[in-house]
């Protein structure tokens, strides 16, 4: 491709690809930094009426230390869903909206990333992969059955060599640098997986929107799509998107793999050079399988709504109503296409159009401003601070908090006294000064430091209003003194 062609290519690129208009925007950094903090983390997608809060909040401390942002997080928000940096959809829990990282803003996201923290990228571990896969291949796709059993026996034979070293002692473990090394290339793939999935739900949007169309747009001689949905046939399912997330899907939830992942992260995690990880690092590697699995959860739930929604709109012949829609919306372009040659766009006719709806509003919904709202009609009294009693104040923290200082020395004495005790022993020798509370205390203080058994016992206590009360409760042991 010549410089030329290459440089048009490039420009239609910019003019369509968010990701790059992102990384060219003005308030990049803003821009990046907002989204990452709120969406780029565990929480991926969050309603947008608390989004636009914390959005304001950030905003307030910007505009402290110098940055120009005029607008408010309604109005940037607004702005970056038209740029293509957000996806609004409609919220599960709520009927209200949701706000998440497009895949642009997250491959920008993470492009970002790497320039500030930049990874090793030629390392050992990185071409054995590499290597590994490469010869997998060969041998997968190699047509000449002696030549895959010939790499097939080389392969038994170094493994069955590898067994005899370490059986003899002479193979030893991977040192902790390579083991880091490895670790974190495993990391830096997997940290690609939540642009990944942005990915394929925004293919699988598109396809559904591109069967949507094929089905208002086919005409009697191109019946396909309708014929084969008629016969029951998931076309979503059985695209090549389709077909290859069932594939990932199938894999992640099975549990005999899910199971050897998970101890595999442990056994890693467990290993020496797994301490100079990050914490961040850490919890990633922790929560990488059950990311997975929401995740791909989330998309089978897209598939199967997509795959409901146009069986049902072709079942119910609604897209009948969308084909004459179309035709007349033609129709009307070909006549107005036709016209313009003779008469200018901003010319008078004597056409009226009453619309089918009207918005109303009331008079009554106009409120006229009253200075003397704002105005202070009593005098303000100025109260000077006094010293507080702490009487008073341990009084009011006994009415919120439990007194475990309290229960811990009751039991404290309780176990110097005749040894171990339970906690319907406690309360009878030291009655409940905080009613039901210090029963839920001591039941907490006996989960956590004391000794459960299979039995459970009666317990008494007198409330506020000094009626008597009993429950049956597990019983706990101290054994112990309480710290």
């Amino acid at each position: 491709m010549s410089a030329l062609a290459r440089a048009h290519a490039l420009t239609r690129l910019l003019a369509d690809e968010a990701t790059w208009r992102l990384l060219r925007a003005d308030l990049a950094p803003v821009i990046v930094a907002v989204l990452d903090s709120h969406l780029g983390g565990e929480e991926r997608r969050i309603d947008s009426e608390e989004l636009y809060e914390r959005i304001d909040v950030d905003l307030e401390e910007l505009r402290a230390h110098g940055f120009e942002l005029p607008g408010s997080a309604r109005g940037y928000c607004a702005a970056w869903r038209t740029d293509g940096y957000l996806v609004r959809r409609p919220s599960e829990a709520s009927r209200g909206e949701t706000f998440e990282l497009s895949p642009a803003a997250l491959g920008a996201i993470r492009f970002l990333a790497q320039l500030a923290q930049p990874r090793q990228s030629v390392t050992e571990s990185r071409l054995t992969s590499i290597a590994r896969q490469l010869q997998q291949l060969a041998i997968d796709t190699d047509p000449d059955a002696s030549r895959r059993l010939a790499q097939l026996y080389a392969q038994r034979d170094r493994i069955d060599a590898q067994i005899e070293a370490i059986a003899a002692g002479e193979e030893t473990t991977l040192d902790a640098s390579r083991g880091l090394e490895r670790v974190r290339d495993i990391l830096a793939q997997a940290e690609d997986i939540p642009s990944d999935f942005a990915r394929v739900r925004a293919q699988f949007e598109d396809l559904n929107r591109e069967l949507r169309a094929r089905v208002v747009e086919s005409d009697t001689a191109q019946r396909s799509v309708l014929d084969e949905i008629f016969r029951g046939v998931d076309l979503i399912a059985d695209s090549d998107a389709g077909r290859s997330f069932s594939g990932f899907s199938s894999l992640v939830l099975d549990p005999e793999v899910g199971e050897a992942f998970d101890d595999d992260i442990r056994s890693v995690l467990e290993r020496e050079f797994a301490t100079s990880l990050t914490q961040q690092e850490r919890r990633f590697l922790r929560r990488l399988l059950r990311t997975l699995k929401e995740r791909s959860a989330e998309i089978h739930d897209v598939i199967t709504s997509f795959a409901r929604g146009l069986r049902r709109y072709v079942q119910s012949q609604d897209y009948q109503r969308d084909r004459v829609l179309r035709r007349e919306l033609r129709a009307a372009l070909a006549e107005g296409h036709a016209a313009s040659t003779h008469i200018k766009p901003f010319h008078p006719t004597a056409l009226r159009l009453d619309l089918a709806a009207v918005s109303l509003t009331s008079a009554g919904a106009v409120r006229l401003h009253d200075p003397s709202e704002h105005d202070a009609s009593q005098e303000v009294v100025a109260h000077s601070a006094e010293l507080a009693s702490y009487e008073e104040l341990r009084a009011m923290a006994r009415e919120t908090e439990i007194d475990f200082d309290e229960l811990t020395r009751n039991v404290n004495d309780l176990l110097a006294e005749g040894g171990p005790c339970s906690v319907g022993e406690v309360l009878s020798r030291r009655p409940a000064t905080q009613g039901v509370a210090s029963v839920v205390g001591l039941l907490a203080l006996g989960a956590e430091q004391g000794v459960a058994e299979e039995a459970t016992e009666r317990v008494s206590w007198r409330g506020e209003d000094e009626v008597e009360r009993m429950a049956e409760v597990p019983v706990f042991r101290f054994t112990g003194r309480l710290l």
